[in-house]
């Protein structure tokens, strides 16, 4: 079925037509034997250690970079090849390309660097399925027109001139934190990246490229098209002129000035440097880490890279069929948190041992060192969770809220242990409130518009400022710690207030998109002390009811992203994004309302019967747009919870309107 712009999928279930009709004890026996279900299945996929974690899916690109890298230290084997090449090759779509989500358009990037990597898999470019592709790339552009990831990619193997890619000095590193293009100034996740990418521009290493890439190039005699500068008044205009600016430094910086720099860098490197090996917990700085401390001197053998090898190892799923899927990143806290909140309003017992045990881990889990974010807060102590096993430099505010709220729900043998993680978690999240009165999810502040203006960040998000979604769950988690009437909690209400869309629907940046973050701030708003009759509230009752698609679900396209576009909370109804509603609406007193019922309906009609539910669509987002995720467990958690607070609603915490 295709989604209307309307918001419907036209198909309408029986569950969901008994709905319509009113017939809660129906709806309400449905939802009990789907959260019985649910909770089977989800208590039997917990580890021996007490956390749960689904598989991350993104896209090829994880994949193909993984063969690359291999390929640029010399250490790239058949069995890896041939399981990687399997699982790109099942990614491919009818014409030729390759998309960043499930049901989206190819993605000119992506198919690159999927094709580059079946070459390396001995694919010959006269087969059908690469002719296929590569006629596509060049209808785009060829590579002159991919993103610069992809084109750094290329000039480490020579399929690309370093003279044509932005320069990126390493005395990057030195700038001082006030200077506006600092290395700061940039989102942890952008800045972990960077880093190690300025040793390769400074090297531009080249390893002898296997084969030739000029099916790729729109003309292989001219592979870069001459292009006019952007005016010099604007954005661009001027950042390309500093560029040139840059490049002619490169001719001249003192020869000291520059190995200092590598030096200076490649320690800022190996000191944020994971106990697992890893950087960040997730896969663009390991890789371009790795690349760079080898570039160093630092042989294979050397047990940084060793780690770091073995860290990425770690991120490989294999499939029954013998295919390799990489993880960008492993979202174990995050996860546990989610699956013990769902358990527990499903009425799982508080003391229940499986409950108990998540929260013995989650607790050991907490950061207790300060990170990068301790440069804007020196006199903060620590006390956040992360989202991956390893990631002490970079807890966020995210996972810290949603683990308070999970910890708050179990009934811990040793309630002072759980007291004083608390404790330490909510000064922390409080320490950690931007200017304006949101949360951003790893720094404060970090809302500077110039990084994103640099020729080289033409993908994805490079800062992070406060978003509606993070700032709820703070919100949310304050309000449950007895924090309402807190100033810090009041601004961060205010700010919410203040971010919503005229539709009645709010941003959600780390959710596709505004269903997630709509599911995101209303329970948090009535938490805080907001009724249910507040207009704010009521307008985002309203929205939702009018995005329901037919069959009695939610849904909405990763194309919501995109300016101008139609799809606002339009898409085929899934599971997560279903609940998400459901929770909004539960949470705003409407739980006997024909739209809560048919959403019920929907959860309950479309269960398996193992307890699970199947969701192909990409729910969870990286960079809005531009990088997608499939979180597996999302699918679980969410319908348990929004099922759950449906069979077992609690008073509403609003006040006055």
């Amino acid at each position: 079925m295709t989604a209307t712009t309307d918001g419907s999928t036209g198909a309408t279930t029986p569950l969901a037509a008994a709905a319509t009709e009113h017939e809660p004890h129906r709806t309400g026996g449905a939802a009990a034997e789907a959260v019985r279900r649910a909770t089977d299945f989800l208590l039997a996929r917990q580890d021996a250690e007490g956390w749960w974690k689904g598989d991350l899916e993104t896209n090829v690109t994880m994949d193909a970079e993984d063969l690359m890298l291999r390929q640029f230290l010399g250490i790239r084997d058949e069995k890896t090849t041939r399981a990687a090449a399997l699982f790109i090759r099942g990614e491919q779509r009818e014409d030729g390309t390759w998309a960043t989500f499930y049901g989206g358009p190819g993605d000119l990037s992506t198919t690159v660097e999927a094709y580059v990597a079946l070459r390396l898999a001995g694919d010959e470019p006269e087969a059908p399925h690469m002719a296929k592709a590569a006629a596509w790339v060049r209808e785009q552009g060829g590579i002159a027109a991919s993103r610069v990831f992809t084109r750094i990619w290329l000039a480490l193997f020579g399929w690309w001139s370093y003279d044509d890619l932005p320069e990126l000095p390493p005395e990057l590193i030195y700038f001082p934190q006030w200077f506006p293009l600092n290395i700061y100034r940039f989102g942890c996740w952008a800045r972990q990246t960077i880093v190690p990418l300025t040793i390769v521009s400074a090297k531009r290493p080249v390893r002898p490229a296997p084969f030739g890439l000029d099916e790729l190039h729109t003309d292989p005699a001219v592979p870069v098209p001459p292009q006019p500068l952007a005016p010099a008044a604007s954005w661009d205009g001027a950042f390309q002129r500093l560029d040139k600016v840059v490049r002619a430094y490169r001719k001249v910086a003192p020869r000291r000035v520059r190995k200092a720099a590598m030096r200076s860098a490649a320690r800022w490197i190996v000191e944020r440097q994971e106990n697992d090996g890893c950087w960040g917990g997730i896969q663009p700085p390991a890789v371009y880490s790795v690349i760079a401390l080898h570039l160093l001197g630092y042989d294979l053998d050397h047990p940084v890279l060793r780690a770091g090898l073995e860290a990425l190892d770690n991120f490989a799923v294999w499939r029954e069929d013998g295919a390799r899927m990489i993880e960008a990143c492993q979202s174990p806290v995050w996860d546990t948190c989610l699956a013990t909140i769902a358990l527990a309003d499903a009425g799982l017992p508080a003391d229940h041992p499986q409950l108990v045990k998540a929260a013995d881990w989650m607790l050991g889990e907490q950061v207790v060192r300060p990170g990068d974010w301790s440069l804007s807060r020196p006199q903060l102590p620590p006390g956040g969770w992360a989202f991956e096993f390893h990631n002490d430099n970079y807890p966020d505010t995210d996972d810290t809220a949603e683990v308070i709220l999970a910890l708050r729900r179990v009934e811990h043998p040793d309630p002072g242990r759980v007291d004083a993680a608390v404790s330490r978690g909510v000064r922390w999240s409080l320490g950690m409130q931007s200017r304006n009165g949101g949360w951003g999810a790893f720094d404060v502040d970090n809302t500077s518009v110039m990084p994103t203006r640099l020729p080289f960040c033409d993908f994805g998000e490079v800062i992070d400022p406060p978003s509606s979604d993070v700032t709820a769950h703070m919100v949310e988690m304050l309000a449950h710690e007895g924090k309402s009437e807190d100033p810090r909690t009041r601004r961060g209400v205010r700010w919410l207030l203040s971010e919503q869309e005229p539709s009645g629907a709010w941003f959600g940046r780390w959710g596709v998109n505004y269903v997630y973050g709509t599911g995101s701030v209303v329970p948090a708003l009535v938490a805080a002390g907001l009724a249910p009759g507040h207009p704010a509230i009521r307008r985002a009752v309203a929205w939702l009811e009018k995005v329901q698609n037919k069959d009695g679900g939610w849904g909405e396209d990763l194309r919501s992203y995109q300016p101008g576009t139609a799809w606002h909370g339009v898409g085929e109804s899934t599971a997560s994004q279903t609940a998400w509603a459901l929770l909004a609406l539960l949470a705003a007193g409407e739980r006997e309302s024909a739209a809560t019922a048919r959403g019920v309906e929907f959860l309950a009609s479309t269960q398996a019967e193992d307890g699970s539910w199947d969701e192909p669509y990409f729910t969870g987002t990286g960079f809005p747009w531009d990088f997608s995720i499939n979180y597996h467990l999302y699918r679980q958690v969410f319908p348990l919870t929004a099922l759950g607070r449906y069979l077992h609603p609690k008073p509403s915490a609003g006040k006055g309107s």
